[in-house]
């Protein structure tokens, strides 16, 4: 290999990592300014409804969808290892599954709003906060939804190896923020 190329090359690799370093702390920025979003919805529930809770609230409902966004916490995960290994069969499964339950989890919050209209509705102060988190989380697991739908069509045609992967990392990354803001919104909805 002649120096120019030598030169090139590593100048061309330089710069992807730097490309790859600012994709990153430009990810890390964005979810950082999605956590206020949520954290800002989860003072205004403390502030304007105090501690109480509706005794309708449906509590194996809400600890069914906990669970299953939990897992699909687990199966996103997978699918990020295998696609770092190269092994795009598992990559896909995993992904395919995590969008199922995903869809899953909004149809029960589908459900548990269609039980919370009779009991709270959302011109009472619980109701505007409970329609409130569960409505913009809703909106977040929906746009992951489609994040992962653009990776696998993507994944399906072998855009991703275990070399290229960055657009599954990052929307990995978005999932599990989504996925620890409802273990908080869990605990301040259905437990306190």
């Amino acid at each position: 290999m002649s120096a120019t190329t030598q030169h090139h090359t590593h100048h061309h690799s330089e710069g992807n990592y730097s490309i790859l370093t600012t994709d990153r702390i430009g990810l890390w920025l964005f979810l950082l300014s999605e956590s206020m979003l949520f954290l800002g919805l989860l003072s205004a529930r403390f502030y304007l409804a105090g501690t109480s809770r509706p005794p309708e609230l449906n509590q194996a409902l809400g600890i069914g969808i906990t669970s299953i966004l939990l897992v699909s916490s687990l199966t996103m995960f997978r699918s990020e290892v295998a696609i770092r290994y190269g092994d795009q069969s598992s990559f896909l499964r995993h992904l395919l599954i995590t969008i199922g339950l995903s869809i899953l989890f909004l149809g029960g919050v589908a459900y548990e709003w269609s039980q919370a209209f009779a009991h709270f509705p959302p011109n009472t102060v619980f109701g505007t906060i409970f329609f409130s988190m569960t409505g913009m989380h809703a909106l977040h697991v929906l746009s992951g939804i489609f994040l992962m739908l653009l990776i696998y069509r993507n994944g399906r045609t072998g855009k991703y190896d275990e070399h290229n992967h960055w657009s599954v990392e990052a929307t990995a990354k978005y999932w599990h923020m989504v996925d620890v803001v409802w273990v908080f919104f869990y605990a301040a909805l259905y437990l306190v």
